[in-house]
């Protein structure tokens, strides 16, 4: 059993995927489609035999990468990234979500555990310190760059 990368076209790699798993092959255990990685598609089968038999009838799939891919080199795709990740205090950033949508503040502080924000918005008259979920901004500067 090993770990294969099959070569797609752009934007298909869900849909792909999806083909591939839709297929039930007993040999076929997982195909994996991370959005950071474009044109493939991690598979995870029996032999490459099985998967090149399934991928003949799948559009948008081109070809299998030779070789096998070790469990180190995709696992990094398996855990979820914090939304606060790249985000220092300091920022300039904007509220891209609640009451505050489209207003421009500063983070504050920053709390990993909850993933969320500790931010002051700018407009205000008197700072006052709002906490947000990390996906509910987007960086705008930052001091770091």
């Amino acid at each position: 059993m090993g770990i294969f990368a099959v070569k797609t076209t752009a934007s298909q790699e869900r849909t792909v995927a999806d083909m591939i798993i839709n297929r039930e092959e007993p040999e076929i255990h997982a195909a994996l489609a991370p959005d950071s990685l474009t044109s493939y598609v991690m598979v995870e089968a029996d032999g490459d035999a099985v998967l090149s038999r399934v991928l003949e009838d799948i559009p948008h799939a081109r070809n299998i990468v030779p070789g096998e891919s070790d469990i180190s080199e995709v696992e990094h795709f398996l855990s979820p990234k914090p939304d606060v990740e790249g985000i220092a205090e300091g920022d300039i950033v904007e509220l891209i979500a609640g009451p505050f949508k489209g207003e421009k503040a500063q983070v504050q502080r920053i709390d990993e555990g909850k993933d969320q924000v500790t931010v002051e918005l700018y407009e205000a008259t008197v700072p006052i310190p709002v906490t947000v979920r990390g996906d509910q901004i987007r960086v705008l500067d930052s001091d770091e760059r």
